[in-house]
């Protein structure tokens, strides 16, 4: 539908809107919702902060290898689709800002040619590429594309591989990538460039494929269930990280590059010091460690999402393990605490009936560490310290879970841990239970809230197995040592976030104040080191567990001599 009438007929809902309304909310039905499609230098004047835009002047040479000739000469509808279109091809590229964040954009356009992927097109995303790896600037790219260009022939096909490369030299780089995934992006670009961001922002309703609808009818006879590759599908399946509708891409893009770039985000409210974290077990009363397990299960304790709402500005939660899955047990993503840029990743289990169903009761699936893993490789990639938030029984023990490999989703995830090049803080907000906590819990620095407990099983399991009488739960309990004060008097954990009197339930604001004072001190104290100190000190940190101390080796040393 066009915006130069007084009246439009939207093609979603079928309403009639006015053109000018339609055209001042960026060619977005406000009857239905519906995104139309926006050419090139419409979405860069959307996009881009105004007058910030300075056009990238890529020569790139017409190319038609095979001299190809269908209805008409290549060249010819090369010709046309200029005359059409006003552009020299389907990418226009561009240096501008985002929130006063810089930015090199690539933006795609359908109207050329289907925004298919030939050799100038490539070349484009390519140079765009190298341009930002120069400039050190995050890249944005804004796919629409049917896919390759097939009258190039296999030339065609080799910009898959290209572009590809271009990206990966941005990743040994460092350097922040992103995709706008808007209608339609098939074939050559969604296997290529498209998918290979750090992050994918989609639009509402937006197609993403390697095969689009006609190819698959034609090609093994089947048809596509509606709406398999939209957006929203993508988003529960993994493949997306964010949608988001139109007008609020400028505020998304412009959090994810603040924090990715640790520029300023302008959002971030002086706080008021918390109590101190605890560092000395002698500090802490005393507690039966079954009464410490009843308090971490509260339903009204604080979740990740309530910390994550509490203690950051500009957070921006991403989704999905890029494979298959969007695991509701974990959430993650980037924003800023106080004045230091983090990526967060924590169980969350919610509290009514609903919400506890949803997330799994925070008992995160092989997607879940997946997704965990993922974020944490992009927060050393763009150099970001890792906060992690751990209140789960433990993983999903579920067939589901077991066929698709839940024992190395959390075996890789200790070794990525353990191996990251930036600071990371853990922290057990409530019930840390088995390889599912510590799958999240090889950090630098390991804490626990005072009414969290720390586990190899739950009381409950261990009592049925040894006791045969999951009755004896508290007992269990007591013979586990789960508690804070035991913990941290064995170096289990490293401090001890204080609760307000009667739990963390009981005053939310104040439980966030000291887990802001615990996460801050302890995340300053680290940034200052490097990679050849923080992975060394994380790994002598974990080895040192279930070897005899120093002094104790010392005294059977000359208890051997004087018996010999």
């Amino acid at each position: 539908m066009s915006d130069t009438k007084s009246w439009l007929l939207c093609p979603d809902c079928r309403e009639m809107i006015y053109g000018r309304r339609f055209a001042r909310a960026a060619k977005v039905c406000p009857l239905c919702g519906h995104h139309a499609a926006l050419n090139a230098p419409e979405r860069l004047a959307h996009l881009l902060d105004e007058r910030s835009m300075r056009l990238l002047d890529f020569a790139v040479a017409d190319a038609d290898p095979l001299s190809f000739v269908d209805s008409v000469p290549y060249l010819d509808r090369l010709r046309k689709a200029r005359s059409q279109t006003g552009l020299d091809e389907a990418v226009v590229c561009a240096r501008g800002a985002i929130g006063g964040h810089p930015v090199i954009v690539a933006v795609m356009d359908f109207r050329f040619l289907g925004g298919s992927l030939g050799a100038a097109v490539g070349e484009a995303i390519t140079l765009a590429a190298e341009t930002a790896l120069r400039e050190r600037t995050p890249l944005l790219l804004v796919t629409a594309s049917g896919g390759a260009r097939m009258q190039e022939g296999v030339i065609s096909l080799m910009q898959m591989a290209k572009t590809s490369q271009a990206l990966g030299q941005l990743d040994e780089a460092g350097i922040l990538t992103l995709t706008l995934v808007t209608d339609p992006t098939f074939g050559g670009v969604a296997a290529s460039f498209a998918t290979l961001s750090d992050i994918i922002v989609a639009e509402p309703g937006a197609r993403l494929g390697f095969a689009g609808p006609r190819v698959i009818e034609q090609t093994i006879r089947q048809s596509l269930p509606p709406g398999l590759q939209t957006a929203e599908f993508l988003l529960e399946h993994g493949i997306v990280d964010v949608l988001s509708p139109r007008d609020q891409l400028r505020p998304v893009l412009a959090k994810l590059l603040a924090a990715a770039t640790r520029r300023p985000s302008g959002e971030r409210v002086p706080a008021e010091p918390g109590p101190a974290l605890v560092t000395d077990h002698t500090e802490l009363a005393e507690r039966h460690p079954w009464e410490v397990v009843r308090t971490a299960r509260t339903l009204g304790r604080p979740t990740t999402v309530d910390y994550i709402n509490l203690l950051t500005q500009g957070f921006v939660e991403l989704h999905g393990d890029r494979r298959a899955a969007d695991c509701k047990a974990i959430v993650g993503g980037l924003g800023y605490l106080d004045d230091i840029p983090v990526v967060v990743v924590g169980t969350q289990k919610g509290r009514t009936a609903a919400e506890l169903t949803e997330r799994n009761y925070g008992m995160p699936s092989p997607a879940g560490y997946r997704k965990s893993a993922r974020l944490m490789r992009l927060a050393a990639k763009l150099g970001l310290p890792v906060v992690t938030l751990i209140d789960t029984a433990g993983a999903f023990p579920g067939v589901e879970a077991e066929m698709d490999g839940q024992a190395v989703a959390i075996a890789e995830n200790l070794r990525l841990m353990a191996g990251l090049p930036v600071p990371s803080v853990a922290v057990v907000t409530g019930e840390g239970g088995s390889g599912g906590a510590l799958a999240l819990a090889v950090a630098n620095r390991v804490l626990m809230c005072a009414n969290a407990v720390y586990s190899v099983i739950s009381p409950e399991g261990c009592a049925a197995i040894l006791w045969k009488d999951p009755g004896a739960a508290p007992k269990a309990a007591a013979a586990l040592r789960v508690d804070a004060r035991y913990l941290l008097s064995q170096g289990i954990v490293d401090g001890v976030v204080p609760e307000p009197e009667g739990g963390a339930h009981t005053d939310h604001g104040f439980a966030a104040a000291a887990l802001r004072e615990a996460l801050t001190s302890t995340l300053r104290s680290l940034m200052p080191l490097d990679a050849m100190n923080l992975v060394p000190q994380r790994h002598a940190r974990f080895r040192r567990f279930g070897t005899p101390a120093p002094d104790l080796i010392d005294q059977e040393i000359a208890a051997e001599r004087e018996s010999a």
